[in-house]
């Protein structure tokens, strides 16, 4: 038994050892991994830095015989943490990157994440179950127990265990690495079918009638409303709202493909802005994005919390790309790999919204210079409609930050500045001080307020503010409203009517919300 528990010891000091050290040296990635998971933004960072630190508390606490028993009492309060975080994504159908061991090994977390962290946590229990009042051998004195020969023998194994497991690492970054590779070549081998190599296995699936990937073309386009990196909130609505189809384009700040691509989107944004809206869609920190977008030349990145929007579009691989014409629907499959991504782009700028059949079909329909075959441009469809002043407000039904549904009829009877919100929005951070003076100090009649918000329920708490706050995580009710973006207000009359058109950015808002009454502008 006493063997059982030193071993038990040292497995989950090595495990939380190499984990602690791993994260502490990837903090921005440990950072991500918190914020994946659904912790709130504020706390990721901290929480970043005090997990890796735990783990390494833990691992020496493991060691010594007096500490051990805390030690697994700490490594099983920490694996069943980890198993209620993996379980409850996964229930929602969630598999954000672990970033268990940092840069050594981060993917998915599954249900084989979860079971090694069950198994380890039986591990730990195991520690505390038996270790209560003796917690096994004492690492120095079984080592002191071996006669000379055996503690050579042990420090063999251990040099062969440490060599064993760096094969074992290299084999696997060396596998990956052949993967991307093979990837790559698929992506340049497709290149070749869409100038007519006729031995290329794209051809062969074109040709075979294989599916292209993503939703059906002509199909509606799933709306979305991401952060930009410098905070402001972003709908697809306002993209293609001045008339323009949308260039979808998927990346990851972490793949090599997506950063040769990179100075070609710039280029695209820069020249050829009145043809297409080109729309760079990451994850990951904000600041590693920013920095390859100001590196590249790219104007701005939104940015997914865990590739929703990627997986909405049916979006499996980066980089990959995907037209969404004006009219709000799909107008290609999925474009996939950095060349494919070219020809779609080409395709747009060059002569219109590419066929149904795409950038994969190219070969097929013997365009020469590889460039998406287009059809005539279909008549642009009526403009949406527009609220006006005097028209009945939208219907608004959404929970407040307890959960409580809260209804725009419940304001009746007072004038109410609809406010919409968003809590990483730059430009909101900066107005947040006004708004909470004007709540402070806001004279007799001014209209009431009602912040409609983006964002988690801790986020939007930690603003201050008074005023009732519904939680619109898809943006929605600010569509239907009018507004492209955050901030933007409206004024809704006593008798629920629209009072004033939709008002966007900081001064615009805090004039409506002070005087009921929209900014003046010139003309």
């Amino acid at each position: 038994m006493d063997t059982a528990l030193l071993l038990a010891r040292l497995l989950l000091a090595a495990v939380f050892g190499v984990a602690g050290v791993a994260k502490l040296l990837d903090r921005a990635g440990s950072s991500q991994a918190m914020r994946d998971f659904g912790v709130p933004a504020r706390f990721a960072g901290p929480l970043g830095v005090l997990l890796p630190v735990a783990e390494l508390v833990v691992a020496v606490a493991l060691l010594p015989t007096g500490l051990a028993w805390w030690g697994g009492l700490g490594a099983f309060a920490l694996l069943v943490a980890f198993v209620a975080g993996i379980g409850a994504n996964l229930a929602r159908g969630r598999m954000p990157d672990c970033h268990c061991f940092g840069q050594l090994h981060s993917a998915p977390a599954g249900w084989p994440t979860l079971a090694r962290n069950a198994g380890l946590a039986l591990v730990a229990l195991f520690i505390v179950g038996f270790g209560a009042d003796d917690a096994g051998s004492s690492l120095v004195g079984w080592l002191g127990d071996l006669s000379g020969g055996e503690r050579l023998a042990v420090a063999a194994g251990a040099v062969g265990f440490a060599v064993l497991a760096a094969q074992g690492w290299l084999l696997v970054q060396l596998l990956r690495q052949q993967g991307r590779l093979l990837l790559r070549l698929d992506a340049l081998e497709d290149g070749t079918a869409a100038v007519g190599a006729p031995a290329s296995r794209a051809s062969a699936g074109a040709s075979a009638g294989a599916a292209p990937s993503g939703l059906p073309v002509g199909s509606p386009a799933p709306a979305f409303g991401l952060e930009h990196v410098d905070g402001e909130t972003v709908t697809l609505d306002a993209m293609r709202g001045v008339g323009k189809p949308v260039l979808l384009v998927f990346s990851d700040p972490n793949c090599l493909a997506c950063n040769t691509l990179l100075p070609d989107i710039g280029n695209w944004q820069r020249t050829q802005g009145h043809v297409v809206t080109t729309a760079l869609i990451s994850r990951g920190p904000a600041e590693a994005n920013r920095a390859k977008a100001a590196e590249h030349g790219v104007a701005g990145v939104l940015l997914q919390r865990d590739r929703e929007v990627a997986r909405s579009y049916r979006v499996d691989r980066t980089p990959s790309a995907v037209l969404v014409n004006a009219d709000g629907t799909i107008g290609s499959p999925v474009a996939g790999g950095v060349e494919a991504v070219r020809r779609l782009a080409a395709g747009v700028i060059g002569a219109g919204t590419p066929t149904a059949n795409g950038a994969a079909n190219g070969a097929a329909n013997g365009t020469a210079n590889g460039a998406v075959p287009t059809r005539p441009a279909a008549p642009p469809p009526p403009p949406a409609p527009v609220l006006a002043v005097g028209d009945p407000a939208p219907e608004v039904a959404l929970p407040d930050l307890d959960g409580k549904p809260v209804r725009l009829a419940d304001f009746h009877g007072t004038p109410t500045v609809v406010l919409f919100w968003n809590p990483g929005c730059g430009y909101c951070r900066r107005m947040l001080p006004d708004l909470q003076a004007w709540e402070t100090d806001g004279g007799e009649g001014s209209p009431r307020l009602l912040v409609v918000s983006t964002g988690e329920r801790e986020a939007n708490r930690a603003l201050g503010l008074r005023a009732p706050i519904l939680l619109d995580r898809g943006f929605a009710t600010g569509r239907s409203f009018g507004a492209r973006g955050t901030p933007a207000a409206v004024l809704v009359d006593a008798e629920g009517r629209i009072a004033s058109p939709t008002v966007a950015g900081a001064t615009a808002a805090l004039t409506l919300a002070r005087t009921g009454a929209p900014v003046p502008t010139a003309g």
